[in-house]
């Protein structure tokens, strides 16, 4: 049971590596972010999220290859 363990825990590592190299974990930082700084407005929806951060990223698209 402890190989089992160690495996399933190393894929999880590699899934949350993944997701963060993807970008994929970004509205869960958002929500974080907007939690711990206190913000008195509620936070975006994950439509709205995504959809300000297309927007910020075509309006300047440094880090971007495409």
């Amino acid at each position: 049971m402890g190989l089992l363990r160690r495996v399933a825990s190393l894929l999880a590592s590699v899934k949350r590596y993944f997701k963060g190299v993807l970008g994929e974990d970004s509205y869960e930082k958002y929500l974080d972010h907007h939690q711990s700084t206190g913000c008195a407005t509620p936070p975006m929806t994950v439509r709205e999220f995504w959809r300000d951060k297309m927007d910020r990223q075509d309006a300047s698209p440094e880090g971007r290859c495409c």
